[in-house]
């Protein structure tokens, strides 16, 4: 599992509480017995079971029943906010999935990246479609899955499930995969009233509170409650203070927070000081809840509430780490609001501090969001993207700047630069011009906490990679970068990276090549990846340049082999590499070799854009003269006209400006026929991943901000070009030539 997929670098401090998210929970003492409803969703032979239902109506409960009853491999998962990231959803479910099934984990290593729903997505669907026993994987608190893209990524796993197998997930809110799949039979859905407890389960509820409970009694709580679970046991706790048969009054017994109001009557002011302050706590451990409460005899205190049965839940089996029931913890924090509103900042300023310094930097963020603490939390997060965005959680990454907000960047401008990389990679090309414009104007006289050596060599690499002025510019840019970094500097290989490519564009190739070999180098000794792959993949296009055909062969396996072991595939930045490959494949006559890298460059290259204009031409122009090599003449064509797109907003491109005429001026004296079909284009590369969920025209639409008329346009010409007539074949075909799964 990487850890850092789910929220956390590796630390000891959190190796038991991750452990926690892909382990059955303990068995709560005197839980009432689900097992009808679990043998009925058994029976039922339905892939997808969904339990919706507000909080406190035994959803954890039924799930831990069911997953230590079942008989079949069972793979748990318990989500929190971290995981709302299609790459950290993705790693998650495979790393849960091959711990329960027999599977080689080797089949799903890796299966985050940038493109979830294209690669990982799909690669996980197939693992889970052809497991080769039947499996049951279970999903708790669903509902902290907020964003579309973790949906859509869902939405195809849950119509992977085979029969025999089921997927069960339990959430506050509706589901959103439930009502397509109830319609067609594949789908079980408990509510609220499935949930309710009757007066037995009533009366069991009493009995294990010490309470005795008579048959009418029972009957009038159930009836008081409407079966509600939460609420049969917070009158069960209030009952054991009270005489009589005041059980719940009036029209109160539909407010949990008059019900936890009653249930806390009894507790000492300075352990109800304590619930209400670590309610800002999504986990607790003692040493967090010191450091927050700024208090000591955290630990002992835990162990009384878990003994009490009060609404703590242990997370491991040391007992280490423990969470409040959901409701109760709402409630514990409205009354935090009500009662002590200035102490939440300092609460949460606490509990960031305690996280950075233990070695949960990612955490400590989400903690500084309600901190008041902005200037703080910018620099942090300044120092979070390089190493968050290398573990492909790009989601995350836009989630704390678009929270951060575009003002609080601006006033942090090496912030602004990361911003500029961030949107460059995804192949937003307005906002990439917007934040290369602002830190153009910017001042910023400190040493940037992003590792680089200053804000002025943080800027001129960005400029560099956008080049808006051509190659002089670029060249003096990429220079500065390379003096101010020094060796030891994360930001020395891609200073050097740049240097190489604007050495390539002024046409001085030896020293180029030099310049690559000692990115490479320095890469390596980082450990960085992508500048590395870079490289080698511009020193194998040389090499064959020359016809030093070993050479390539040398240079290109290093760079695929790093892409492997580094889930590289969707990075426009190493997409040459795969260029390069069947370039190289073509030359020793492996046509369906060829074919492979072809179709994996092809895929990725709608990132690729004029924002990174020497990567989007450069990749291009291989790619054509690929295509042109093994009779694609269309596809070349076709690529020829990209680049000119490109060249539209960045003609001052050098060398590559003429490579590019050359190309151009042997495709016009050529006789030919445009033989083989047109490729998709950018655009509807960036949609054909939607084909495989069941979102509407309009819903897709919305997902990639155009009309419905053009994702129309798009899906024909998608089938056109595919040669088929509905999604599930245009998917297959897709599949079939390299540009979905893989």
């Amino acid at each position: 599992m990487n850890e850092e997929s789910i929220g956390f670098v590796t630390a000891p401090a959190f190796a038991e509480l991750l452990e926690t998210k892909l382990s059955i929970p303990p068995a709560r003492p005197g839980s009432v017995s689900r097992a009808g409803l679990i043998q009925s969703a058994r029976a039922s032979g339905c892939p997808v079971v969904g339990v919706s239902a507000p909080a406190g109506y035994g959803k954890t409960t039924l799930l831990t029943q069911w997953a230590r009853e079942e008989n079949r491999p069972v793979a748990w998962v318990s989500l929190d906010r971290l995981d709302d990231d299609p790459s950290a959803l993705l790693t998650l479910l495979a790393s849960a999935f091959t711990r329960a099934a027999s599977v080689d984990s080797n089949l799903l290593a890796g299966i985050g990246g940038l493109s979830a729903l294209g690669r990982g997505a799909p690669r996980l669907a197939s693992a889970l479609s052809t497991s080769p026993s039947p499996f049951v994987l279970i999903m708790d608190d669903l509902h902290e899955l907020q964003s579309s893209a973790c949906h859509d990524v869902l939405s195809l796993l849950v119509s992977s499930i085979p029969r025999g197998s089921q997927l069960v997930a339990a959430s506050r809110a509706e589901q959103p995969h439930i009502p397509r799949m109830r319609a067609s039979g594949e789908a079980l859905e408990l509510v609220a009233s499935d949930l309710a407890l009757d007066a037995t389960g009533a009366a069991q509820i009493f009995s294990t509170a010490n309470v005795s409970l008579t048959r009418e009694a029972a009957a009038t709580v159930t009836e008081r409650t409407e079966g509600w679970p939460a609420g049969i046991y917070l009158a069960a706790l209030i009952a054991g203070d009270k005489t009589g048969d005041g059980l719940i009054a009036g029209d109160d017994r539909y407010v949990a927070d008059y019900l936890y109001s009653e249930s806390l009557t009894k507790v000492p002011p300075d352990l109800l000081r304590f619930l209400r302050r670590s309610a800002v706590l999504e986990q607790l451990c003692a040493p967090l809840c010191d450091a927050v409460l700024d208090q000591s005899g955290a630990q002992s205190q835990l162990r009384g509430l878990e003994a009490s049965s009060l609404f703590l839940v242990p997370l491991d089996r040391k007992r280490e780490w423990y969470r409040y029931h959901g409701l109760f913890r709402e409630f514990l924090l409205s009354e935090l609001r009500r009662i002590e509103p200035d102490i939440i900042p300092k609460l949460h300023l606490r509990a960031a501090d305690w996280y950075e310094s233990s070695g949960s930097p990612a955490m400590a963020v989400e903690h500084l969001l309600h901190a008041h603490e902005l200037n703080r939390c910018v620099r942090l997060v300044t120092e979070l993207v390089l190493p968050t965005f290398e573990a492909g959680r790009v989601s995350t990454i836009q989630r704390w700047l678009s929270t951060l907000g575009a003002s609080a960047i601006e006033e942090y401008p090496p912030l602004a630069v990361l911003a500029g990389w961030i949107t460059l990679h995804g192949g937003l090309t307005t906002e990439t011009q917007r934040w290369v414009a602002f830190t153009d104007s910017a001042h910023f006289d400190q040493v940037p906490l992003d590792g680089s050596a200053s804000f002025e060599s943080a800027r001129a690499m960005l400029r560099a990679m956008v080049c808006p002025s051509g190659p002089e510019q670029m060249l003096a840019d990429a220079e500065l970068a390379v003096a101010q970094e020094p060796q030891w500097s994360p930001w020395r290989d891609t200073a050097l990276a740049l240097h190489a490519e604007a050495l390539l564009l002024t046409g001085d190739l030896d020293r180029a090549a030099a310049v690559f070999r000692e990115a490479a180098a320095v890469a390596v000794a980082l450990s960085n990846t992508d500048a590395r792959v870079v490289s080698e993949a511009e020193l194998a296009v040389l090499a064959m340049d020359r016809d030093q055909w070993a050479e390539a062969a040398e240079h290109t396996g290093t760079a695929l082999a790093v892409i492997e072991e580094f889930r590289l595939q969707d990075y426009a930045t190493c997409l040459l590499a795969f260029a390069a490959a069947a370039r190289l494949a073509v030359h020793h006559g492996d046509l369906n070799e060829a074919k492979r890298h072809l179709a994996a460059a092809m895929r990725g290259r709608a990132l690729a854009t004029f924002v990174m204009p020497t990567v989007a031409v450069r990749l291009r122009l291989q790619l054509a003269k690929t295509h042109w090599a093994i009779s694609e003449h269309s596809t070349a064509r076709h690529l020829l006209h990209e680049i000119s797109d490109v060249l539209i907003h960045r003609p001052e491109l050098g060398t590559l400006v003429r490579d590019v005429a050359d190309l151009r001026q042997l495709i016009a004296s050529t006789d030919s026929v445009m033989s083989g079909p047109s490729p998709l284009t950018p655009a509807e590369l960036r949609l054909l991943p939607y084909l495989q969920t069941h979102l509407t025209i309009r819903e897709i639409a919305e997902r990639l901000f155009v009309s419905r008329n053009t994702v129309n346009s798009q899906v024909s010409a998608i089938y056109r070009k595919l040669g088929a007539s509905s999604r599930n074949e245009a998917v297959h075909q897709a599949t079939s030539v390299g540009l979905l799964g893989g």
